[in-house]
């Protein structure tokens, strides 16, 4: 990537090219097929076996949520009906991706898409861009993409260098395909009764998935959600008196071990969002991936719990790829 200037680096199925802005156009994308595989997903309100159970004394049973398996599920079912979509329209999906800078973990968090996308047959190009791009170039490259009727789904990997307005980006992408949801008018219509987003963003639909699938009745329970915003600064106390009476925990929280099994209601159900790095001398990487909540400890005392990895991570990925779907088959004005 040397000598960007005004470039941009379009990459479409591992082919790399520059493209200036002002004469960016999409090519033809030739046929992308994922597995032959039948039914058309819907979400939801069957219950899904398990993965495995941990058995404690006084015969407690905490059962352990698979997102992997549910997550193939979902994805065999979209690659069916995107088959059947194109069988009708003659066209398939696409997505666009725009990377800004280097980090490595948006790199992983990109090819974990890119894989999906590839797997269920959705056209894929990634527009990466320097870190050291101005805010006009980026948004340059996000108004291509809008105006480009083969993309259906646009996805800006956060997050950006700091020098670029996130919020102003996010704002950018139009609506119509913005399958992450962030834009201000789905979020804005997710929050008001009456209203329907486009689409909704894929972490927390992915969660509401999870627990639809395991079969929980969610009308009528107590639930807690354990965010970011002031969490660290809460006194301990504050949080046990709140999570030690829900039903349903949700913690996204981004600090290893922050919920303790003494925290959580006896046969709770835990949806763990977080996805923390913690060192590990032992693993080949020098490190592992844990969640938010203590597990060994909640695993004893829940009913039910999602592991890190392999929990809510794989079902968010499916929720994306739903969505783009979506977008498509309103572009197309398909029914099927």
């Amino acid at each position: 990537m040397r000598g960007f200037g005004n470039w941009v680096c379009v990459v479409r199925r591992g082919l790399r090219r520059r493209v200036r802005y002002s004469s960016y156009r999409s090519p033809q994308y030739p046929s992308v097929l994922g597995p032959n595989l039948p039914d058309v997903w819907i979400p939801s309100t069957n219950t899904h076996r398990p993965q495995s159970s941990a058995i404690f004394p006084k015969g407690q049973t905490a059962a352990i949520i698979d997102g992997k398996s549910i997550a193939h599920d979902i994805k065999s079912r979209i690659a069916g009906e995107i088959l059947r979509t194109k069988a009708v329209t003659g066209k398939c999906p696409g997505l666009a991706v725009i990377l800004v800078g280097k980090r490595r973990d948006s790199r992983t968090f990109i090819n974990i898409k890119l894989k999906a996308c590839e797997e269920v047959g959705i056209a894929t190009l990634i527009a990466e861009l320097p870190e050291t791009c101005t805010e006009s170039e980026l948004l340059n490259v996000v108004s291509g993409f809008n105006e480009d009727p083969s993309i259906h789904g646009i996805i800006v990997q956060l997050p950006l260098p700091q020098h670029l307005d996130e919020e102003k980006v996010m704002t950018v992408v139009s609506p119509e395909k913005d399958v992450d949801g962030f834009h201000p008018l789905n979020m804005g219509n997710l929050a008001r009764r009456g209203r329907e987003p486009l689409f909704v963003p894929c972490a927390p639909k992915g969660c509401l998935e999870l627990l639809l699938r395991l079969g929980v009745q969610i009308i009528g329970k107590k639930s807690v959600v354990i965010g970011r915003s002031k969490i660290v600064g809460l006194p301990t106390s504050f949080l046990l008196q709140i999570t030690s009476k829900a039903d349903i925990v949700v913690s996204d929280v981004g600090i290893p071990n922050k919920v303790r099994g003494n925290w959580l209601k006896p046969g709770a159900v835990v949806i763990d969002m977080g996805t923390n790095l913690v060192k590990d001398p032992s693993s080949r990487r020098g490190y592992r991936v844990t969640g938010d909540v203590c597990y060994e400890e909640a695993i004893k005392v829940v009913s039910a719990i999602t592991p890190v990895p392999g929990g809510v991570g794989p079902v968010t990925i499916s929720m994306f790829l739903s969505n783009t779907l979506d977008s498509a088959k309103r572009a197309f004005g398909c029914t099927l």
